[in-house]
């Protein structure tokens, strides 16, 4: 028994990537918290047809930045509360 029994556990551990969506913001009346909807479309199995499906995600904002409507990139996080596990990467574009 040499060197071979010495652990090789790896110089950089991997983790997976973060998933980042694109959403809406369509509620901001709690503290540090926005509600984003977030669209997407698929096509229907049987008939084809564009079907939209719609997520909705308690989303943590530090700085209480976002207001209704701003489109805002989120990045999955670890769990900040009981429904909160996403948090605001940037404001892409502010509300009219």
């Amino acid at each position: 028994m040499s060197d071979t029994a010495t652990q090789s556990a790896p110089t950089t551990a991997t983790r997976g990537r973060r998933k980042v969506r694109l959403g809406t913001v369509i509620s901001d009346k709690m503290d540090k918290t926005v509600i984003v909807q977030v669209g997407s479309s698929k096509a229907h199995r049987l008939y084809r047809k564009t079907v939209q499906q719609r997520s909705r995600f308690k989303v943590h904002d530090e700085k209480n930045e976002c207001g209704v409507g701003d489109l805002v990139r989120i990045t999955e996080t670890r769990p900040l509360s009981k429904e909160k596990r996403w948090r605001v990467l940037e404001i892409v574009e502010k509300a009219k």
